[in-house]
């Protein structure tokens, strides 16, 4: 890439993304397997670079749960690869019919799905995201343009340019893919400033990036968000499920959005539960920071303050609290949560379906793990993000919610009277 500044390549994906939206299914879906097959044979390249990155991260003090996102070993590059095949053979959303009739003068009119154009992502420590976005973006017929963030650029460099590499050798332009990364922040910038140029900006990270781009950028936002994700015990939850549903959800990965961050047990249940699962938990490694009442009933229980509520830890750390019902619990969640993700275990269908109906989240689970909310679980192929806001798309966004719509009306010569 030769351009020098953010907006001249900007321009590039802008003039790129017409070239993509006219591929065929069948073109869109062969690109992502030559991007497969090329992540594959580079992964010794992507592995160099992203070593780099990761000691560069150690000795600037990256967090654990930062470094763990960034790795990209072997094992990691050959699940991107299957992902973007994943993506590769899910149906085309472009040209589906969300809608239409005809009226009464005989004009058809039909709302159909189109790519937005240049989707621009914002993201931070992540270099699979890089490979992911780029995929769904070219199977849902867009251009990308993606701000990778300093701490994974070599890696994010060489994701980069393999990709372009594999799409030049199908005959697609490579303009299609494009970094700011180089940039740096002002990269950044020129992203949230791009109205006309990005159609549309996510971003996917912490807090404080995502209110960075919400709150700064005149381009429009697909708002994805941090997760201060709960799981509740009530009073009628199984040890078993109670245990697994929170060990699971609170320790299988820590450096991701869906992980629990608290446990909220109805008192009813607080002497049976609390003990077994306090204990399970620090086995797993985890600290458990508790209210008074988790304090009394289990041993090495840090005590809670009000910052644990709403800590989104992103570490073995799980804070856990009683109360006193499950109107309490959803009033909780309504005051600490960041609106990703929560569950209950429980064997009462009113309380599960109550949970279900007042928790405004945008994914909720009854007897199931938070770990679910992802889009490779959720048949997706890959994700761009969760989004948390409630216009356009809400939840796990894969290839339709890359698109917009427009309509087409048919007519034979009709006029309006």
């Amino acid at each position: 890439m030769t351009s020098e500044t953010p907006e001249s390549r900007l321009r590039l994906a802008q003039t790129a993304a017409r070239e993509i939206a006219r591929l065929t299914s069948g073109q869109k879906a062969a690109a992502l397997e030559a991007i497969a097959d090329a992540l594959v044979a580079e992964a010794p390249r992507i592995v160099e670079a992203n070593a780099e990155d990761l000691s560069r991260g150690r000795e600037s003090g990256l967090a654990e749960s930062l470094l763990d996102r960034l790795a990209l070993g072997e094992e990691r590059i050959a699940a991107l690869a299957e992902a973007t095949r994943q993506v590769a053979a899910l149906p085309d959303p472009v040209g589906e019919v969300v809608r239409g009739h005809r009226l009464a003068n005989g004009v058809t009119l039909e709302q159909v799905r189109v790519p937005f154009g240049v989707v621009g992502a914002i993201y931070e420590a992540r270099p699979n995201v890089t490979v992911d976005i780029a995929a769904l973006a070219l199977r849902s017929g867009n251009a990308v343009a993606l701000r990778g963030g300093s701490a994974a650029i070599r890696s994010n460099m060489v994701l980069v340019d393999v990709m372009r590499g594999a799409l030049e050798a199908e005959g697609i332009t490579g303009e299609a893919i494009q970094t700011v990364d180089d940039f740096g922040r002002d990269g950044a910038r020129a992203l949230m400033r791009a109205r006309g140029l990005v159609d549309v900006l996510i971003p996917r990270g912490s807090a404080g990036l995502i209110e960075t781009v919400v709150t700064e950028s005149i381009v429009p936002v697909i708002e994805t968000g941090a997760g201060n994700v709960h799981v509740v015990l009530d009073s009628t939850a199984p040890d078993d499920w109670a245990v697994d549903i929170a060990v699971n959800s609170a320790t299988h990965r820590v450096s991701v959005c869906n992980s629990a961050e608290s446990v909220l047990v109805v008192r009813d249940a607080a002497e049976r539960l609390v003990p077994l699962v306090v204990r399970a938990l620090q086995e797993r490694g985890a600290t458990v920071h508790g209210d008074e009442t988790v304090q009394a009933l289990a041993s090495d229980v840090v005590p809670a303050t009000e910052d644990d509520w709403r800590e989104e830890y992103l570490s073995l750390d799980i804070a856990m609290r009683v109360v006193d019902s499950l109107d309490d619990a959803i009033d909780h969640i309504a005051t600490y949560s960041t609106h990703h993700t929560e569950a209950i275990v429980t064997r009462d269908v009113v309380n599960a379906e109550r949970f279900l109906a007042e928790v405004d989240s945008a994914a909720v689970y009854v007897n199931a793990s938070t770990r679910f909310t992802d889009g490779a679980e959720f048949g997706f192929g890959a994700e761009v993000g969760i989004s948390t806001q409630k216009l356009h798309a809400r939840g796990p966004m894969g290839l339709p919610e890359l698109t917009s719509t427009k309509w087409i009306g048919r007519g034979t010569g009709q006029i309006r009277p």
